[in-house]
């Protein structure tokens, strides 16, 4: 290929002296035009689907890139029913640490550590399809896998045992996601979360859901998202309610500054999609945030003398 693309190159810059003479010129640019026709286009994907990581709380089709480390805070308060004596919930409050980590460009891997139930939880994400910009590919589709450890103490009942596998808790969920414009993006995420251990018998292990999530851009800095989970009528556990969120996206460089209100108390999914007590309409709102800061790892080529570790 590279071959002829300097012979059609040649011959074309060749003709095009040798026939200054002459009116007709069409042979010159045939020969241009077969080698623009004999270089391959290379497919832009769209980007900023969405603009973290997280919907709100669950996963969005966005990865951080290769060699970048995503560093999240996420804060939920009490309920805003609380009386006043608790400041409207906000003296209490579930926190949870993590680290994501970008792989490669299609790969991220993450850690977290969350108050609520001492949870620790690992995950991977895997990008399978991208959008492109000439929409050949309407849509972008991630696989997203965690894991969930549930540390708090345990009162256990004389002459039963309690297993260390009945602290886990497995999340299996598809991310779809297409934008559809500079201004509005929508994801849909099947889900499947497994319980080793549920409460009684009568309650499945196997939780299935759907979710969707949304982002509606106002302008560069700011954007408005929601977020919902329906949890399959039959495949649900018993006293749970759907967990229905929006929020505000702010963008301050290398800051995302996300502002929540959600009916879920925690953000892990096997906690807050299959698990989340409160109702709107009882006020069982929680105010919250998440705050992410990117550190750059391992820098990109080309960037390697840059004295700047921090995108």
């Amino acid at each position: 290929m590279i071959r002829r693309k300097y012979i059609l190159s040649f011959a074309a810059l060749l003709f095009a002296f040798t026939s200054s003479a002459q009116t007709d010129s069409t042979s010159a640019d045939d020969l241009l035009k077969m080698l623009d026709d004999g270089t391959e286009k290379k497919k832009e994907y769209t980007s900023a689907t969405f603009k973290a990581t997280r919907v709100i709380n669950g996963h969005s089709i966005e990865n951080v890139g290769k060699g970048v480390l995503d560093f999240r805070i996420i804060h939920r308060f009490g309920a805003l029913n609380q009386s006043f004596k608790n400041f409207f919930g906000l003296d209490n409050a579930t926190t949870k640490l993590s680290f994501d980590y970008g792989v490669t460009d299609w790969l991220m891997v993450g850690v977290a550590r969350g108050t609520y139930e001492k949870e620790y939880d690992g995950f991977i994400k895997a990008k399978v399809l991208r959008q492109t910009v000439d929409n050949k590919m309407p849509f972008s589709l991630s696989y997203f896998g965690g894991i969930y450890l549930k540390s708090m103490d345990v009162t256990v009942p004389p002459g039963m045992e309690y297993y260390f596998s009945n602290r886990l808790a497995y999340a299996n969920q598809l991310l779809i996601a297409r934008k559809f414009n500079n201004w509005l993006s929508l994801q849909l995420t099947p889900t499947h979360i497994h319980y080793n251990l549920v409460p009684t018998t009568a309650e499945p292990n196997d939780v299935f859901a759907v979710g969707l999530g949304g982002r509606l851009k106002l302008n560069n800095r700011l954007a408005l998202t929601g977020e919902y989970f329906y949890t399959i009528p039959g495949a649900k556990l018993n006293g749970y309610q759907n967990a229905l969120s929006v929020g505000l996206d702010i963008e301050t460089g290398g800051h995302v500054f996300q502002l929540i209100f959600s009916n879920a108390t925690t953000v892990t999914e096997r906690a807050f999609i299959g698990q989340t007590p409160g109702r709107w309409d009882k006020g069982d709102i929680h105010f919250g945030f998440n705050i992410s800061r990117v550190f750059t790892i391992v820098k990109p080529k080309g960037f390697e003398g840059s004295r700047n570790k921090i995108y």
